[in-house]
């Protein structure tokens, strides 16, 4: 590639999931801590998924998804249990790892008609926010390719130009 620098590798991120009986219940939401740790329930039992990302210059090796579990024990649980005083006693179940993949031009999802490649529309590079926009992309991505524009949301914002003309969309929560 003439000397280009090599693509910017997705980084590792470690998932946990731990039971506590008496942790927050239903009504408590998907939650990130200032600290950055996060956790949200898993079904009804008791469970619980969280993390937290680390520092940069902590980011794990991502050629190896084999999980520290010691990284739960020294800096993500400590958080958990300041936040939630229950979570003190919880036992830690399991955990896996894997990639934290995002547009890494501005870790915003790519939504809309490709400019070049005729019939392509895409919805792509959401990350962690993939889950959360995934019923309005989809009606919107319907909408592009039935009516040919955005009726219920005006998502233009999230398309190709911003890419093209190097300007990314600034998002202070990721």
């Amino acid at each position: 590639f003439g000397g280009a620098p090599p693509p910017p590798r997705n980084p590792c991120r470690y998932v946990y999931s731990w039971h506590c009986p008496d942790g927050p219940g239903f009504s408590c939401p998907f939650l990130i801590d200032t600290t950055g740790a996060y956790f949200r329930r898993d079904g009804i039992a008791g469970n619980y998924l969280g993390g937290m990302s680390p520092p940069e210059e902590e980011e794990p090796d991502p050629g190896d998804l084999s999980v520290d579990d010691n990284y739960f024990q020294e800096q993500v649980w400590p958080r958990l249990a300041r936040r939630v005083p229950a979570f003190s006693s919880l036992r830690l179940r399991s955990s896996w790892a894997g990639y934290y993949d995002h547009n890494a031009f501005d870790r915003n999802g790519v939504l809309g008609r490709h400019p070049k490649l005729e019939n392509l529309f895409l919805a792509a590079g959401f990350s962690g926010h993939g889950l959360q926009h995934a019923p309005a992309t989809g009606r919107a991505v319907a909408e592009l390719v039935v009516k040919g524009r955005y009726e219920s949301l005006d998502l233009r914002r999230l398309g190709w130009r911003r890419l093209v003309e190097g300007e990314p969309l600034e998002e202070d929560g990721v």
